[in-house]
């Protein structure tokens, strides 16, 4: 997820297409295309055969449904993503991800901006970051410290 996100921004940040109103160029639309691999007329087009935006079909995702909008929502949940998550990305809403954001720009994101995407993703992929390099360090120390016990016990 964390390299999805990463490669999302530079598409971004490298002027690929964005327009919050069209499913495949929106905030889940371009993070779906890097995690999914799908292009952004398959995802608008899966997206068109139920009715609403992302956060209204995120509301009725049913995996078993059988329509590929859900089946595209189910990839992407299997790669880690939670719907909140989704839901949150499409409106730049996540309290924990605002809360890393400067109050001054954090209270004027507009989710159809694409810089203010581009913040909303690194700061989310900041966190990820963050989060994936404790938990590491927790796998070491815990290693470190088995280790440990063997010698102790050898």
């Amino acid at each position: 997820m964390i390299a999805a996100i990463r490669n999302t921004i530079n598409k971004l940040k490298k002027g690929s297409p964005y327009q919050w109103g069209h499913m495949g160029l929106c905030n889940c639309g371009n993070l779906a295309q890097e995690l999914i691999q799908l292009s952004k007329e398959d995802i608008h087009r899966y997206a068109m055969e139920k009715s609403g935006d992302w956060n209204e079909q995120l509301v009725d995702y049913c995996p078993d449904s059988g329509y590929p909008m859900d089946l595209m929502i189910s990839k992407m949940l299997e790669k880690g993503l939670k719907i909140n998550e989704l839901r949150h990305l499409e409106k730049l809403s996540d309290p924990k991800i605002l809360n890393k954001i400067p109050l001054i720009k954090r209270n004027h994101l507009e989710k159809n901006n694409r810089l203010d995407v581009i913040l909303y993703f690194e700061t989310w992929l900041e966190m990820l970051e963050n989060q994936w390099i404790e938990e590491e360090a927790k796998l070491d120390g815990s290693m470190l410290q088995k280790n440990n016990l063997d010698k102790v016990f050898a």
